[in-house]
């Protein structure tokens, strides 16, 4: 069992999806009940970054800290001005085919650095590594320029590692109708 503490980012607007995609039905349950469970199996404590309690089942949330803007970037803000410890595992609530082998790999090379997230042959997954409360201060100054996005926080993180992985497949998104079906199709529910 890792460490370390885990938060999955549930707070976003699933506006590609159409509607809420943590509350998807997924393998017997939801996806952020689904993704709860197997990450609980994995970490020592698991949180849900939200900005209301919409699950139906027991869980800690850590709620955002402005609930007036959906942002990965107010939801780390958030997260590291809740939980005291220095490095946190993130993980989006629609990743949920991220290898068990792959999360361990992930904090086993983040010691040295600010952020150690993953990457596959087609792009780099922002919101899937080991954060640093080291960060906190440059989240702080980009929020008050009203900026948002993950990309300008990596541009501005000199310890950055970026971990090579070849299974794209264990990092599809579920941002769509179209993705969520085609994994439905896939996995036996």
């Amino acid at each position: 069992m890792l460490d370390i503490p885990c938060v999955i980012l549930s707070g976003g607007k699933s506006s590609r999806m159409g509607e809420d995609k943590s509350l998807l039905p997924f393998k017997n349950s939801t996806l952020i009940e689904y993704q709860y469970n197997r990450l609980s199996k994995i970490f020592k404590k698991v949180y849900i970054s939200s900005k209301t309690n919409k699950f139906d089942f027991d869980c800690d949330i850590i709620y955002d800290n402005n609930s007036d803007i959906s942002s990965p970037m107010i939801a780390l803000n958030s997260i590291f001005k809740t939980l005291q410890e220095d490095k946190i595992f993130i993980i989006t609530v629609d990743t949920p085919l991220i290898l068990e082998e792959t999360i361990y790999h992930l904090v086993e090379l983040c010691d040295n650095y600010d952020i150690t997230i993953a990457k596959d042959n087609e792009r780099v997954h922002n919101l899937c590594g080991v954060f640093s409360k080291n960060i906190n201060q440059i989240i702080d100054q980009l929020i008050e320029k009203d900026i948002h996005k993950i990309n300008y926080l990596l541009k501005h993180i000199e310890n950055l590692k970026i971990v090579s992985f070849q299974n794209n497949s264990e990092f599809i998104n579920l941002n769509t109708k179209e993705q969520y079906n085609s994994i439905l199709k896939n996995i036996s529910l």
